[in-house]
């Protein structure tokens, strides 16, 4: 088998060299080179040609938000981001994941994490995991130099045509909807093609799972929603949920959701991760499942593994339920949408350009 050759970018020699030692004991990977800070990553990747790069944030000469900018328009590469826990570092990875970058690993206490190596395995994982995206998908999707008055080519879609060719059997349009969507990496950038195509006055609610840790989710939720026509906020325990909101579940928390009369009131909780995710698709849509009077719209995009699968065969056998899944064609990780698909109880498959048309044909 070929080894994944990597390229490990940070401005500490012992932060590189403790990369490059765990990446390494890896057989599967091979670690070709390494560059100190950003102009010597975009030089690097050029002559070097990996197949991965592991690229530092906060970096001197060129920070790690230039460089990526730079690589994804002349050489684009699958990259994986190691982030700080500041805000401003958590505000700069959701941008990073918006320029292109495929996933990111949360460096434990700062810029030189003496403990980096609680971080080893997911490090790997995700580093073998970005050898297998959608690189094209990536480059055509990157959201380089847009800005939020650009609206990023926003729909309206106050007046969805339904088309009277699609049979839509028990669904009854007069009837409460709640949208559902899971995903995980190339979430954050397929959630901005999504989100931001919905009508400010979307008759539903939006609950979202998004794989990632804790703070991370409150910067994502605060940029797509200068973003966005709806309202886009991290989802806190109680509060009841309105139309033309969506909830992005907290890292480190499920979320699910209970009636309480006629309102529907979100619940969070810190029980175990569920086949490792905290929050889990499975464990939203097992807990929308029990929502009576509502017809829902359950959607799985990009993400490794197969999370939401099981989920939605608890949501197809109690109720009324629409799925859709992100095509293999711009999924960045086609793991969930393949799994979701593999139960037979998706409806619609969808390139993620069409995915929030499609979600109003339904609502």
């Amino acid at each position: 088998m070929e080894k994944i050759k990597v390229l490990v970018v940070d401005d500490s020699a012992f932060m590189r060299k403790l990369i490059q030692d765990f990446l390494s004991e890896n057989p599967r990977i091979s670690v070709i080179g390494t560059a100190r800070n950003g102009e010597d990553a975009v030089k690097k990747v050029k002559e070097l040609k990996p197949d991965v790069v592991t690229l530092d944030i906060e970096m001197p000469v060129l920070n790690g938000l230039e460089a990526l900018k730079t690589i994804m328009q002349e050489n684009p590469v699958p990259v994986i981001m190691l982030s700080s826990t500041t805000r401003e570092g958590e505000e700069n990875t959701v941008l990073a994941l918006e320029y292109g970058a495929i996933d990111f690993v949360q460096k434990p206490s700062g810029a030189i994490s003496l403990d980096l190596h609680k971080v080893k395995d997911e490090l790997v994982r995700k580093v073998i995991s970005a050898s297998k995206a959608n690189i094209k998908q990536v480059e055509k999707t990157s959201l380089i130099g847009t800005t939020e008055t650009e609206n990023h080519s926003k729909i309206e879609l106050q007046n969805p045509i339904i088309h009277s060719k699609v049979s839509f059997g028990k669904w009854n349009y007069p009837k409460k909807k709640l949208i559902c969507i899971g995903t995980s990496t190339g979430g954050p950038r397929a959630l901005q093609h999504v989100l931001t195509q919905l009508p400010r006055e979307l008759p539903a609610p939006v609950l979202v799972v998004q794989h990632m840790p804790s703070g991370f989710t409150k910067s994502l939720a605060d940029r797509l929603n200068a973003l966005s026509y709806i309202h886009v906020k991290e989802a806190e325990d109680g509060e009841l949920l309105k139309k033309g909101t969506a909830y992005i579940a907290p890292g480190g928390y499920h979320l699910k959701v209970k009636q309480v009369g006629t309102s529907l009131v979100v619940q969070l909780d810190k029980s175990s991760p569920y086949n490792g995710h905290r929050p889990s698709v499975d464990v939203m849509f097992e807990s929308v499942s029990k929502i009576k009077d509502y017809l829902k719209i359950a959607v799985i995009m990009t993400g490794m593994g197969s999370d939401g699968a099981e989920g939605l065969i608890h949501l197809k056998s109690n109720g009324v339920v629409k799925a859709i899944a992100e095509s293999q064609e711009t999924s960045i990780v086609f793991g969930m949408p393949r799994a979701a698909i593999a139960t037979r109880l998706v409806d619609e498959v969808q390139n993620v350009e069409n995915i929030a048309e499609t979600i109003m044909k339904y609502v």
